[in-house]
This record gives structure tokens, sequence and C-alpha cells, in this order.
């Protein structure tokens, strides 16, 4: 079995329980977690990958709730495009950073938050666990979790049924 073959059973079987996980026990945006796992593999996977996933998204979290707090109270879209471009020079600012270094995954979680805002139709001042920046956070980190899971899965899958390095081929 190919290392491919063996990831794509792992999220296979990871994907279907995140939807069941997300539509029945914790109503957590599904999307975002998949945003999140995603941007796992994105910048490199691994316990390291988590740890960089994590903080890129949290960061972008982070920048477009300064975003739309800065632009809350006005309903000009002048405003709204300028704090958005605001935001996102932010963005590739602090991509400068090392270990926050990976732009599209920051970038990802100013989405996870616009998006989450859209979706539960709490705006950026709600107050308590329906805060779209809490609920997009903990669903970042769930998404990198399923990230790893995901991973292990195909390293278990791999040994159990034997590995091989899959053959580089050009497409038709």
């Amino acid at each position: 079995m190919t290392k491919l073959t063996a990831l794509s059973l792992s999220v296979g079987v990871f994907g279907m329980l995140s939807t069941l996980m997300t539509a029945t026990i914790w109503p957590l945006p599904v999307w975002v977690l998949f945003l999140a796992w995603a941007s796992f593999f994105f910048v490199g996977s691994g316990l390291t990958g988590l740890a960089k996933s994590v903080a890129c998204n949290w960061t972008g979290i982070a920048i477009a709730t300064a975003t739309l707090l800065s632009v809350q109270s006005t309903g000009s879209a002048l405003w709204l495009s300028i704090a958005v471009g605001v935001g996102s020079l932010a963005m590739v600012q602090a991509s400068r950073l090392p270990w926050i270094s990976a732009t599209p995954a920051i970038v990802f979680g100013f989405a996870m938050t616009v998006g989450t805002i859209a979706a539960t139709g709490n705006g950026i001042t709600t107050v308590g666990s329906g805060h779209p920046a809490l609920v997009a956070a903990i669903t970042a980190l769930v998404g990198a979790g399923f990230g790893v899971a995901s991973e292990w899965g195909a390293t278990l899958i791999s040994k159990a049924f034997g590995s091989r390095a899959a053959p580089v081929t050009q497409p038709a």
C-alpha cells in the first residue's frame, strides 16, 4: 500500500468522524475544521506543524477580530475596505516571525473568523461562548488535532498493510 493510499484511507475515516462529531455532539463549523486540517498539512504536519498551524490560524483570527472591531460601529464600505486592507497588510507583516511564517495559514484564520460570523449570525461583539473568534479558535485547534490524528492513522495503516513509496509518474 502506498503512503498516499494509507493517508487517503485515514483522512476519509477521520473526515467522516469529524463531520459526525460536528453534526451531532459538538456543533463546531465543520468547514472551519477542514480549513484548519488543511492548514496543518500545508505548514508541514507533525507536532511542529500542529503548533505552527494553530499559531498562524490564531494570528489570523486575532487580526480579523481587531479589524472587525475597528469598524463595528460604522456601516461604511469605505472604512471596512480600509480596515481590511490594513488587516491584510498586518497578516503579511506578521508572517515575518518564523513561528508564524506561513501567510496563507494566517489568512485561513482571518477567513475562519469572517465565515463563522456569516454562518452563525453572531457579530464580533457577541459575548460568551458564541463569540465567532472563540468558535474559530477552538475549531482551528480541533482541526489541527484531526490533522495529527489522520497523519498518525496513515502511519498505522502503512505499518499494518505494508508501505511502499508511490511511483513518481507524470499525469497523462
